[in-house]
């Protein structure tokens, strides 16, 4: 597949889709190509505010990431928005329902949506997912959003690969802290309380201040603190704010060098994963150890090898 890269790095829209296709191939020659690609486009990026959001089902995800969206555009920005869904990518997952949710900004010239599909790929959701997000840099995008789905696996996944974590919230007051771990308060940047409309407005209120008080008992590990908004996304209230407290957290976060710090530490992070997942790749393609490993296997359930001397087994044999 041939891509062209200056019409890429111009940040043309089709040279952009064409170039993610290769990179989300699975065959063995388009990921050499991918990587080449890649590596050619590597000094064109790292220019963007790399943004996570999640929040439960039924949050709002899509109609905030429009309204959201659209405000950007509307400062002048570029915006990516990937979508990342664990589940498989022949059944849709959920980018075609966000590209129907998502219909206005989808059909904006400023605008691009892809899903991320994660099946059978190395390095799962993160991996296809990071370089995209490279892509899109070097087609010029000043904002990537990368939407998750649900609360699990995912959310940590793309916490580690964005600038800025930002979790979704309903407005119900009394149960609201029901529904959020622990680990994801703790990576969040930002709590936002979406649908504070209508009769939900003094539940919003509530849930903000029950938010702020849940996160006092979190240490924070950083320069910021992490605040809790509101907004209606419906009604188009509150996303300036949400952009404003945005744009003041990466000001800090490039005046004190964290900003830097945390990609350096997320790309160390990265190899350092695809290692094992090449790794594993590499023994499980060894005609040797697939042989060897039903009887090792035998061996550590019958308790006649330990299974540190059964793992070194397979590992000397690489």
């Amino acid at each position: 597949m041939a891509i062209d890269v200056e019409a890429l790095i111009q940040g043309n829209r089709r040279a952009l889709a064409k170039s993610i296709t290769l990179i989300e191939s699975q065959r063995s020659d388009d990921r050499d190509a991918a990587q080449q690609l890649l590596q050619r486009v590597l000094p064109h990026t790292g220019n963007s505010v790399r943004i996570g959001i999640t929040g439960i089902p039924g949050v709002g995800k899509s109609t905030f990431i429009e309204a959201f969206g659209l405000y950007l555009l509307s400062q002048g920005k570029r915006v990516a928005v990937l979508a990342v869904d664990p589940s498989s990518p022949i059944s849709g997952g959920s980018i075609l329902g966000d590209k129907t949710r998502m219909e206005v900004l989808s059909r904006q010239d400023g605008a691009f949506i892809r899903p991320s599909p994660s099946q059978g790929s190395l390095g799962g959701v993160a991996q296809k997912t990071r370089e995209t997000m490279l892509l899109c840099e070097a087609a010029g995008y000043d904002v990537i959003i990368v939407e998750t789905v649900g609360v699990g696996q995912s959310e940590y996944q793309v916490a580690a690969m964005v600038d800025f974590f930002m979790v979704l919230m309903l407005p119900n007051a009394g149960d609201e802290l029901q529904g959020i771990k622990k680990g994801i308060m703790e990576l969040a940047d930002a709590l936002v309380i979406n649908k504070a409309d209508g009769d939900s407005v003094n539940l919003a209120k509530q849930t903000q201040s029950h938010y702020q008080s849940a996160l006092h008992l979190l240490s924070p590990q950083s320069f910021w603190s992490p605040p809790v908004l509101q907004c209606s996304a419906l009604q188009n209230a509150g996303i300036d704010a949400v952009w404003a407290m945005l744009a003041d957290y990466v000001a800090q976060a490039e005046q004190v060098g964290h900003f830097q710090a945390k990609r350096q530490r997320q790309s160390r992070q990265w190899m350092q994963s695809l290692i094992q997942e090449l790794l594993q790749q590499k023994l499980q393609a060894n005609p040797d150890i697939r042989a060897l490993l039903p009887e090792l296997q035998r061996q550590v359930m019958a308790g006649e090898e330990t299974p540190l001397m059964a793992a070194k087994t397979i590992i000397e044999m690489l």
